[in-house]
């Protein structure tokens, strides 16, 4: 089968030809139709990310396809099934063997394109907004990053929550992408004084931050007493200090969100949320932007449109 294998963290990664890989107790295969790209996947590249496997290794944390065959003494779900599985590593791939427990059925009408962006970037935002800061209708949330794979769902599920937000993205361009996900007040990051702007518009209550660095800071000096404060990521490469007398003197919270971290020791968190947000997709609420898909050779161009910025919302690699 074909693959996008990284060999070394010091040179880039090709397409190469493996083994048809064998299903294990517990796991399933599937035939992959489609593949999420995500931030993270540029940091396994260089090495960088939590979770990080051991090289070689094929790319890409989440696919969409169908399952192919059963590993020894596993239930199911069946072959033939069409799911979306959180797979961590090896989504780049025609072929894939992953966990049966992270494998989610799909809606017959869902294609592949929708439930390869789905889980990390919709998962992430809904547990972070809903488990983790319990936002609520009426309070201003403040997106940084909010064109971009993760900050897109946030304004999108903020404002079905029923929040005032304010979306703080690059660009007209990817602040009109960020409007017509709901946003109710636009901040261009490259020109806007995010700290006097959001201030004027009464103090952000919950701020989701993929992005770090300078942001982060002004963002964390407009907040509301008792607002909470979500790090998402650091996109900017600038991992943020948190003054912790400041904390003490508006009463702040900062909540850390690692959405695959749930899987580990308390799966319940996302296999409710997951379950809640793909009603809300056969409901019509909810609707994936994928500002790029492209087929499996070039995945090298769809990391880069990651790495540049040139994408909005999600880009998918598609496998036939």
């Amino acid at each position: 089968m074909r693959a996008y294998q990284i060999t070394s963290h010091d040179t880039p990664p090709a397409l190469a030809d493996l083994p048809m890989p064998e299903p294990r107790t517990g796991e399933i295969r599937v035939r992959i139709h489609a593949c999420g790209l995500n931030f993270a996947d540029l940091l396994m590249q260089k090495g960088t990310y939590q979770d990080t496997p051991a090289l070689p290794f094929v790319g890409g944390m989440e696919i969409a396809g169908v399952v192919d065959a059963l590993g020894p003494d596993t239930d199911g779900p069946a072959p033939g099934t069409r799911v979306a599985v959180f797979a961590g590593h090896g989504g780049l791939a025609e072929y894939g063997c992953f966990e049966a427990r992270r494998a989610v059925p799909l809606p017959d009408d869902m294609p592949y394109a929708d439930a390869a962006a789905f889980m990390v970037a919709y998962g992430t935002s809904h547990v972070a907004l809903d488990y983790r800061a319990r936002l609520q209708p009426g309070e201003t949330l403040l997106v940084l990053g909010a064109a971009g794979g993760v900050g897109l769902t946030a304004v999108e599920i903020g404002k079905l929550m029923g929040a005032n937000v304010i979306a703080c993205a690059r660009g007209a361009d990817k602040l009109a992408v960020a409007e017509k996900a709901g946003a109710d007040h636009l901040l261009d990051a490259t020109t806007a004084d995010i700290r006097a702007e959001v201030k004027a518009l009464g103090g952000a209550d919950v701020v989701y931050d993929p992005v770090g660095g300078e942001q982060w800071k002004a963002a964390f000096r407009a907040c509301n007493p008792e607002a909470r404060l979500l790090p998402i990521g650091f996109a900017s490469g600038d991992v943020p200090q948190v003054p912790a007398n400041h904390l003490l003197v508006k009463n702040l919270t900062v909540m850390g969100l690692y959405w695959g971290g749930y899987l580990a020791f308390k799966p319940s968190v996302i296999t409710e949320s997951l379950a809640t947000l793909l009603s809300w997709y056969a409901d019509g609420r909810l609707k994936p932007h994928v500002s790029h898909a492209l087929p499996l050779e070039q995945a090298g161009e769809a990391m880069n449109l990651l790495r540049t910025r040139k994408s909005t919302g999600k880009v998918v690699v598609t496998i036939d």
